[in-house]
C-alpha cells in the first residue's frame, strides 16, 4: 500500500554531539519531490558554511516558514531503551517515564551549555543519571548493554551502539543527548510539528524521524563502508528512484550518509507500511528507526 504524505522537502541530516559551535560532523542533504539527486547544502547563516546544531534548528523553522512541508531525518536515537526494564533508568525513584520527560530532563541538565551540547546529563556529579552511562573516564555502576527494540529490528545491518554509551568514535550517546535537546525545542514550539513515532501520523508543517544511514545502504544492496565510491553511491541512489544528477565529490562519510538518507527518505516516505511501524511494541516509549521493519 502506497501513501502520499505530500512533503515538499526531504532532509537527510547526519548529526553530531561534539562540543563546540562549528560541528563539521553535521551534514545536510536536501531533496525535492521527483527523481533528481539530492544536494548537499552548506550552512546558509555562516560564511564558513559549517553547521551548528542551533543553525540546523533555525533552518528547519525557516523552511516551514516558507510554507514548505518538510520531512527531516536525524541520525540519532530519539530516546532510550525502556521495554527491557520497564524504565529508562531502572531503580531510580521518580525517573522519567515518557520520551518528552527524558528530553526535558536533558534540556534542564544542560541548560547552561551552549550549542545544544547534551553531555551534562552524564558529566554532572550532582545528578543520579551518570551511573547509567559509559563515558570518558568511567563506566557507571548501573551501565548495561541495553538495546531498544528498533535496534534489534535493524540488527541484520549493524546494530547501533547502546544509547547510554558515550565514548568511542562509533558511539551514538553524545549525539543523541544533543538531539534530545533539539527535540525538546521543537516540541516547545507552537507549530504543527510531528515527532514520529511519538506522533504516529506524518504531516503538518514538519515531520521529524530517526534515521540509520547504514540501513538504507543495506536495503539498496550497497556497501556503507565504500562511502567514497561514486559507483556504490550511485547504485544506492538509483535503487531509491534517482534518475537525474551526478554524484558529487564526497569528502567525508558524513556527507555520504546525509546524501543517501535524503534519497532514501524521499522514496520510503510513500510507503504507508513504514509509517505504521509507529504501532510496534516499544515505539511509543523508545522511538523507532524509519525504514526498520
Amino acid at each position: 500500500m502506497r501513501a502520499d504524505p505530500g512533503f515538499d522537502l526531504f532532509l537527510g541530516i547526519d548529526w553530531s554531539g561534539a562540543k563546540g559551535g562549528r560541528t563539521k560532523g553535521i551534514q545536510v542533504a536536501a531533496a525535492g519531490p521527483g527523481e533528481v539527486l539530492p544536494r548537499l547544502i552548506a550552512n546558509p547563516y555562516r560564511a564558513h558554511g559549517i553547521w551548528s546544531r542551533p543553525d540546523v534548528l533555525a533552518y528547519l523553522i525557516a523552511e516551514i516558514d516558507r510554507g514548505r512541508r518538510v520531512l527531516a531525518g536525524f541520525d540519532f536515537a530519539f530516546c532510550y531503551a525502556f521495554e527491557d526494564e520497564g524504565a529508562y533508568f531502572p531503580g531510580l525513584p521518580g525517573g522519567p517515564h515518557a520520551p518528552e520527560a527524558v528530553w526535558a530532563l536533558v534540556e534542564l541538565a544542560g541548560q547552561d551549555d551552549p550549542e545544544l551540547y547534551g553531555a551534562a546529563l552524564y558529566k554532572r556529579a550532582d545528578l543520579p543519571y551518570r551511573d547509567y552511562f559509559m563515558a570518558p573516564g568511567w563506566r557507571g555502576e548501573k551501565y548495561r548493554y541495553r538495546q531498544r527494540l528498533a535496534e534489534q529490528a535493524a540488527a541484520f545491518v549493524t546494530t547501533p551502539h547502546p544509547v547510554f554509551k558515550c565514548i568511542g568514535a562509533a558511539n551514538v550517546g553524545t549525539g543523541s543527548l544533543a538531539g534530545m535537546r533539539l527535540l525538546h525545542r521543537l516540541r516547545g514550539r507552537d507549530r504543527d510539528i510531528r515527532i514520529w513515532p511519538f506522533d504516529p501520523a506524518p504531516g503538518g508543517e514538519l515531520t521529524v524521524v530517526e534515521i540509520f544511514p547504514r540501513l538504507y545502504y543495506k536495503l539498496a544492496g550497497g556497501n556503507p563502508r565504500a562511502w567514497g565510491d561514486r559507483h556504490n553511491l550511485g547504485a544506492v541512489c538509483r535503487h531509491f528512484g534517482v534518475s537525474f544528477g551526478e554524484i558529487p565529490a564526497i569528502r567525508t562519510e558524513d556527507e555520504a550518509d546525509a546524501l543517501i538518507s535524503a534519497t532514501a527518505l524521499r522514496a520510503l516516505a510513500a510507503d504507508s507500511a513504514l509509517w505504521r511501524q509507529a504501532r510496534r511494541a516499544g515505539a511509543a516509549k523508545e522511538g523507532w528507526i524509519f525504514g526498520a521493519v
